[in-house]
C-alpha cells in the first residue's frame, strides 16, 4: 500500500509580483551572509526555520549546511540544541538569541539572552547577527505564507 503525497499549491510569487522588492531581502541576505560566521548563520536559519514550522527554508538550510560541511548530529541537535553537547558557547547564544527574536512575546528578548549574546560577540558582529536572525524570519514569513514548497527531488 502506498500513500499519496501532500501536495501543497503555492499562492503567489513575491519575486515575480514585486522583484524591486524581492531583490531588497536578497540584498539584506547578501550582506548578512558575507558578514556573519558561515556556521552560525546555517545554525540560526536551521533553528528559526524549524520554529516558524517552514518546510522550505528548513529543507534548505539543512541541505545547504550539509553541502558545506556541517555534521549532520549538530543540524539534527540544532531541534534540541539547549540539551546537545555539540555547539560552542558563540552558537549557543546565537541560538538562544534567534529563538528570542524568533518567539517575540509581549516582553521582547529578556535580558539574559540578549547579555548573554553580547558577552561573547563584538558589538558590530552582533548587530549583524540580528539582522541575519530578523531575515530568516522575514524569508519564513515570505515562503509560510505564499505556500513554497521544498523540492520534491534534488
Amino acid at each position: 500500500m502506498s500513500e499519496t503525497k501532500v501536495t501543497i499549491e503555492p499562492r503567489l510569487s513575491a519575486a515575480n509580483l514585486v522583484p524591486d522588492g524581492y531583490r531588497a531581502v536578497l540584498a539584506l541576505e547578501k550582506y548578512v551572509a558575507s558578514n556573519v560566521e558561515p556556521t552560525v548563520f546555517e545554525l540560526v536559519k536551521l533553528r528559526a526555520s524549524m520554529l516558524n514550522g517552514c518546510s522550505f527554508c528548513v529543507d534548505m538550510h539543512s541541505r545547504d549546511a550539509l553541502a558545506a560541511g556541517e555534521d549532520s548530529r549538530r543540524l539534527f541537535a540544532v531541534a534540541a540544541w539547549r540539551e546537545a553537547p555539540f555547539f560552542t558557547r558563540r552558537e549557543r547564544a546565537a541560538l538562544a538569541l534567534t529563538d528570542a527574536m524568533t518567539r517575540l512575546g509581549d516582553h521582547g528578548v529578556p535580558d539574559d539572552v540578549y547579555d548573554e549574546a553580547a558577552a561573547v560577540w563584538e558589538e558590530k558582529d552582533l548587530a549583524n547577527l540580528i539582522l541575519a536572525i530578523g531575515t530568516i524570519n522575514l524569508w519564513n514569513r515570505l515562503a509560510i505564507t505564499s505556500h513554497t514548497a521544498p523540492p520534491q527531488e534534488v
